[in-house]
């Protein structure tokens, strides 16, 4: 048997995933040389799937700490390079490259485009740091990042993700608060901390906390932090939902001249204008209707951008076609 010139592992942390890891294990194993599974207190079929399934299962009591068990499957695993990937999450395509990647990459972080599935059958888009050298760790006790002055580089691999979707969500909704929360108290100006606690607490439909920490954070959030795009998007949302539709105009216009080129800023830009013309019917045919028609025909004409971080599949193209086709309905009934 031909020994590969590197190792590759791929490395996993658990517990009660027997819904979903043998999809993952079997999306990574034909790319990598080892599956380190480490198993936090499973009391389903988790850990049986996986030894089934070829991988090397561990066990840690949980630590109260993503970073610390991250860290700790990195350690068992001690490969030449890491694909570190979750159990709701597979390989869609891309896999085939992983080795050549590892073998020709110096002094670098590998970070996948990651597939989020979400409600209303969208996909959001983000790049994360996820295929990583021996001796590069994470730190965080949730939304644990990669600690590292290596550059990070997007290359061709896509991985799907379904954690997010509304049944996986009522398993975890109340789990990461507490620990957000205790990182924040450690970091009170963590911009990405603030991010971090919006989004989960927008999550759990605590709307009110939800638009102070989105405020707080696009406060603290620098105009180069890769998370900047994903951020604006959700804080106009979450403002939006709220109905506080003053503060999202502001937003908005504070931060129009940085997404000139952003479907998803002018895609929610529309449906900021759609719940303006609600709240000032009086104003909608002959203002806020035809703004939000130009906001979805400048998402169409801007297309498509995956690069953005957390860019969401269609608002380019036809997710902006089908609200532009409603809205005209709308319109000429309202006009006839």
């Amino acid at each position: 048997m031909t020994r590969n010139a590197i190792e590759i592992a791929a490395v996993l942390i658990v517990r009660n995933e027997e819904r979903c890891i043998a999809r993952c294990l079997t999306s990574v194993a034909p790319w990598v040389d080892r599956m380190v599974v480490l198993d936090t207190g499973s009391t389903d079929d988790t850990v049986a799937i996986a030894q089934g399934l070829g991988a090397e299962v561990h066990h840690l009591p949980w630590p109260d700490s993503f970073a610390e068990a991250r860290n700790h499957a990195l350690a068992l695993a001690d490969a030449d390079w890491n694909l570190v990937i979750d159990a709701d999450e597979w390989i869609i395509d891309g896999g085939e490259g992983l080795r050549e990647w590892c073998e020709s990459a110096t002094d670098l972080l590998g970070c996948p485009c990651i597939h989020n599935e979400a409600e209303g059958a969208t996909v959001q888009r983000s790049w994360m740091t996820r295929v990583i050298p021996r001796g590069v760790l994470y730190a965080g006790r949730v939304r644990e990042q990669v600690v590292s002055v290596l550059p990070r580089y997007r290359i061709a691999l896509d991985i799907g993700h379904d954690g997010d979707l509304a049944p996986q969500l009522e398993r975890k909704k109340d789990r990461y608060a507490p620990l957000l929360l205790a990182d924040l108290a450690d970091q009170p100006e963590s911009p990405y901390l603030l991010y971090q606690v919006a989004k989960d607490a927008q999550m759990r439909g605590d709307h009110a906390s939800a638009c102070d920490y989105y405020a707080q954070a696009l406060d603290a959030t620098p105009p180069e932090a890769n998370w900047r795009h994903d951020l604006v998007i959700n804080a106009l949302n979450q403002f939006i939902r709220s109905g506080h539709l003053q503060a999202a105009l502001t937003i908005a216009d504070t931060e129009m001249s940085h997404w000139a080129r952003s479907p998803d800023f002018y895609f929610v830009m529309g449906d900021l204008f759609l719940e303006a013309a609600t709240a000032e019917p009086q104003r909608a045919l002959d203002h806020w209707l035809p703004l939000a028609e130009s906001a979805w025909e400048r998402c169409l004409s801007i297309g498509e951008r995956p690069d953005l971080e957390g860019s969401v599949a269609g608002r380019g193209s036809h997710l902006a076609q089908h609200n532009l086709d409603v809205l005209r309905s709308q319109r000429a009934t309202l006009a006839a």
